[in-house]
């Protein structure tokens, strides 16, 4: 089968049947049923960075086991979760911006206008911060589309 071929038959197996493309993607980024790398979203907020990453309590928000460093905080994001959890459900912010979704790292992070913006590197939030605004409404166009 010649390429041209196989792209054709690959294209209209897709508009029978597009599960067989992709699956959809959970909502929250996740590794092993834990949110965000187990990093306390509350600690960007309170500390201005990410924690240690070995967290002691936890809680379920979302069906995803979601990490803190104290129980304060635990009780703080469970009190009103969606002022703390990241935008783009913790997926790269900048990767939404361009349609699709990546994993983030713990140091790449940004709060602009009292929410949480995860990125996969430090390289993705440099390009994230040289127009927030508008990566966030593309972001938010993007989404939950991207989930698949």
């Amino acid at each position: 089968m010649k390429r041209r071929q196989f792209l054709a038959t690959l294209a209209a197996a897709s508009t029978i049947s597009p599960s067989i493309v992709r699956a959809a993607e959970p909502e929250i980024f996740q590794t092993g049923g834990v949110a965000i790398n187990g990093t306390d979203p509350v600690n960007y907020f309170n500390a201005g960075k990410p924690d240690s990453v070995m967290n002691k309590h936890s809680v379920s928000w979302k069906g995803v086991e979601w990490q803190f460093n104290t129980a304060e905080n635990a009780e703080a994001f469970m009190a009103t979760p969606n002022d703390f959890a990241p935008v783009f459900g913790g997926y790269c912010a900048y990767a939404a911006s361009l349609g699709y979704l990546a994993p983030t790292v713990p140091e790449a992070w940004t709060i602009y206008e009292g929410k949480l913006y995860l990125n996969a590197s430090l390289r993705a939030r440099e390009l994230w911060l040289q127009d927030i605004p508008g990566n966030i409404a593309k972001g938010q166009a993007n989404w939950p589309g991207i989930l698949g």
